[in-house]
């Protein structure tokens, strides 16, 4: 059985071992940085800070057979102050006619902009490889855990959520819009820089051309990966569309990654969340629905898992009680749970 819960400072070898296994600047092959993301996540789930900007929650995804940490996802309270701005390209038209000709032309743009006050952002989600395409759909719930969290939570985050996701990278994880513009103006390759822009994005404003961008002038293949997102991404992006999100004809300054919004309360499995008191009778698996449930638990500020519940007409949820006996639930409680089929 597989379990949804906040990180826990023992968590650090498991992380550092997703790290070296891909290379994600959420997650950086650095045992320090990784203890510090731990410690802030804790943090954030126990106390959180006024200040959204500085909540980090960390999900983890475990294995209770064995105990191995198998993925992680996230949420970052707010992302764009004055001190660090949310900083993204804004992809347009432009058309241009000449009379003397009698000739036209609609040129793609692309424009620098930047946001002092963002959004809630979801992100890092990282699943080891052996386990994707698992029967259990593993990606699905770590990614859906993080609504699970907001569905329970709202005050502790904007009303817009974004996500950015990865756009097709070369065979070495170059970013074809990086090589046609980035590297002209920060002379650096694409990974200095993306590595860079997570502790100081003043060289973005100081070097990015500030006025329009003419796709016109780009490779082909920088073109075309405006917007795009990679192979390994389009399920992340189908999941989004299908609850709720919208593409927001922005993207990454760096790499072209497309960037897409929902309203917190119009995103489809927090619309449809499911509240109750957990009792231990009248249980019926045949009449359940597949959901992420979050429940209380003695170790974790944050626990949950994919069951069957069974919702009553009463206020009163149920499951399957081997369950509950094996994780040790407490009962009565109340619960959360969001649809996950």
């Amino acid at each position: 059985m597989f379990i949804l819960r906040s990180v826990q400072p023992n968590d650090l070898k498991d992380l550092y071992k997703l790290s070296n296994i891909m290379t994600f600047i959420n997650l950086p092959p650095d045992e320090d940085l990784i203890s510090a993301k731990i410690d802030s996540s804790i943090k954030s789930f126990h106390n959180p800070s006024k200040r959204l900007w500085e909540n980090y929650y960390i999900f983890v995804l475990e294995d209770q057979d064995n105990g191995d940490v198998l993925g992680v996802s996230m949420i970052h309270a707010q992302h764009g102050t004055d001190h660090e701005p949310h900083f993204y390209l804004t992809v347009g038209q432009e058309s241009k006619f000449s009379q003397t000709i009698n000739t036209g032309f609609v040129h793609g743009t692309l424009k620098l902009g930047l946001d002092t006050n963002g959004p809630t952002e979801i992100g890092g989600l990282i699943l080891n490889p052996e386990f994707r395409a698992h029967q259990e759909k593993l990606g699905k719930q770590l990614s859906f855990v993080r609504f699970l969290y907001m569905a329970d939570h709202e005050e502790r985050f904007k009303p817009m959520i974004h996500s950015e996701l990865v756009p097709p990278l070369d065979k070495v994880g170059n970013s074809p819009l990086w090589e046609a513009v980035g590297r002209r103006f920060f002379n650096m390759n694409y990974h200095e820089a993306d590595i860079l822009s997570r502790s100081n994005k003043e060289f973005i404003l100081s070097l990015f051309p500030s006025e329009n961008i003419y796709q016109t002038l780009l490779p082909m293949e920088a073109r075309e990966s405006i917007g795009k997102v990679g192979k390994d991404t389009e399920p992340v992006k189908r999941m989004l569309e299908n609850i709720g999100f919208k593409y927001t004809f922005e993207v990454d300054p760096f790499d072209g990654g497309p960037h897409f919004r929902c309203p917190l309360k119009d995103i489809k499995p927090i619309k449809e969340k499911i509240t109750g008191q957990l009792v231990s009778n009248n249980f019926d698996p045949n009449n359940t629905r597949e959901v992420l449930i979050n429940v209380s638990h003695p170790e974790y500020d944050f626990f949950a898992f994919k069951t069957q519940l069974q919702v009553h007409g009463d206020g009163q949820v149920s499951m399957d009680p081997e369950v509950i006996k094996r994780l040790g639930i407490s009962i009565p409680q109340k619960i959360t749970a969001i649809p996950f089929s």
